[in-house]
């Protein structure tokens, strides 16, 4: 029996069916990136890989950045060859077994299990948010409602995984958790298969017309392009776990970044001088670019969470309850807790602020994210100097840091993708939605290269660690809130 056509006050049965998806694959993510630090920092007694701290700091801001890196080729395979649903599914089964990889006890396994949930987030996370879209093609209120529904259910995963994948993982075996992340993914997997037919024809093709002779033409050499691409990738994974050439990951993440930042450089270069923009979006644009070194600025501090902040939860923090240790990864989620919990009030405090013509312009918004996010590595500061006397810190100080982080992320994280859509030249839409996302690997490149001082800075030195990155993201901010009116002029008022 067919689902009733949704009304104006009925959403379409599909969203329910992307919101258990997008709640099991973020509980698999985030629950597997609560443990991962901590398992290759973890002595090989206590079952972890015996990292140092800079090398696994290093691993992780390559594998979060890669993340975000992949999902703008995942989104033009999908938008190109697959279409979204297909792309979802197989990026699905990626993930899945890529957790069950990380859940077989040899080095090679590990590293292959990170490389396949990189490319199958790729596929996945871009084209289920494409999809949601596509089931509100009238768009307006509703379709905001639908994204907020959508948006709770990213948020409940990343509250559960933690907790679920934490438990395991720290309290019985490392490679249970890893398990556990892989089983979401799978109960995700088989409810978006049984429930697929709801999702009718959104996401369902190619967005590519393949009836014109030419361009099926054109399908066919993109499909060889894509094997090609697909089997040189393989032969280099394969060689590189057989031995044939090793990999340095700390080299590899600076000169990553590096490579982010002068693509991000020309590419924006690029846009100004060859786009074929008129004076006012070639403004937006300079607007834009300074946007995304700001973003990056603050989610070189946020994705501190999962490596540096894990570490200080695993060693300086008393986790003590009544005789029972409660494991460090818990604390990963107090971040969505908050997030469900705030978000609503937020976006209700932007609208009031709107209608009295007080609502604070895109840069003022990003200025108060970033000297909030800095205020919660002062509370950290406060917390290393206890740690620096031996002592063991309450959790209140992490639960306190993650919520001026969170305020910090809901003033800038859905303000700058707004802004983008706002901003963004209409034909460059698309590609200046993947530079936002590249901030962010640029970011969580940044956090993985900072975490690796963790070791390498002694105890005493901890609290001028945390006190810098305060400094770097809180005085960005300030000079964000003095270039505001300027950077006002640059939007011609479309923020």
């Amino acid at each position: 029996m067919n689902s009733p056509a949704p009304t104006a006050y009925r959403h379409p049965s599909g969203i329910y069916t992307l919101f258990f998806l997008e709640m099991w694959e973020r509980f698999s993510y985030y629950g597997m990136r609560a443990i991962l630090i901590l398992f290759m920092i973890a002595t090989a007694e206590a079952g972890g890989l015996a990292f140092d701290v800079q090398y696994a700091g290093a691993i992780y801001g390559l594998y979060t950045a890669g993340v975000y890196l992949l999902a703008v080729p995942g989104g033009w395979v999908a938008d190109r060859l697959l279409g979204q649903q297909k792309a979802v599914w197989y990026g699905g089964i990626i993930i899945a077994a890529g957790h069950f990889s990380l859940a077989v006890p040899r080095i090679e396994a590990f590293f292959l299990g990170l490389f396949l949930i990189v490319v199958g987030t790729g596929l996945l996370k871009p084209n289920v948010s494409s999809i949601v879209g596509d089931l509100y093609p009238e768009g307006g209120a509703r379709r905001d409602a639908g994204f907020s529904l959508y948006y709770m259910g990213i948020n409940l995963g990343a509250f559960i995984g933690p907790l679920v994948v934490g438990y395991l993982g720290e309290g019985i075996n490392w490679h249970y958790g890893f398990a556990a992340a892989g089983v979401g993914m799978v109960a995700g997997l088989i409810q978006y298969r049984i429930q697929l037919p709801k999702l009718g024809a959104a996401g369902l093709l190619p967005t590519r017309d393949t009836s014109v002779a030419g361009d099926a033409a054109g399908l066919r050499n993109e499909w060889r392009g894509f094997w090609v691409a697909v089997a040189l990738l393989v032969a280099l994974v394969a060689a590189a776990l057989a031995g044939a050439f090793s990999i340095d990951p700390v080299r590899v993440a600076q000169a990553s970044t590096a490579v982010i930042i002068g693509v991000a450089v020309v590419y924006f270069a690029y846009i100004l001088m060859f786009g074929g923009i008129d004076a006012a979006d070639r403004k937006r644009v300079w607007m834009l670019a300074v946007l995304f070194v700001f973003a990056a600025m603050f989610w070189s501090g946020f994705e501190q969470a999962g490596s540096s902040l894990n570490i200080f939860a695993e060693r300086y923090t008393d986790r003590d309850i009544f005789g029972w240790t409660m494991p460090a990864s818990w604390l990963q989620s107090v971040n969505p807790i908050f997030i469900i919990l705030l978000a609503p009030a937020f976006a209700a405090l932007w609208i009031n602020l709107g209608r009295r013509n007080l609502n604070p312009s895109v840069p003022v918004k990003f200025g108060l994210g970033l000297i909030q996010l800095g205020l919660g590595f002062a509370v950290m500061a406060g917390a290393a100097v206890f740690a620096a006397q031996g002592e063991q810190v309450l959790p209140l100080w992490l639960v306190l840091t993650y919520l001026l982080h969170t305020t910090g992320e809901l003033c800038l994280s859905p303000v700058g993708l707004s802004a983008v859509t706002k901003l963004a030249p209409r034909k460059f839409l698309g590609q200046m939605m993947g530079l936002w996302f590249i901030s962010v690997a640029l970011g969580n490149l940044f956090a993985g290269l900072i975490a690796g001082r963790f070791d390498h800075d002694s105890l005493q030195q901890m609290p001028g660690m945390f006190f810098s990155v305060f400094v770097w993201t809180a005085g960005p901010g300030l000079v964000l809130l003095v270039l505001a009116r300027w950077m006002r002029n640059l939007s011609g008022g479309r923020d």
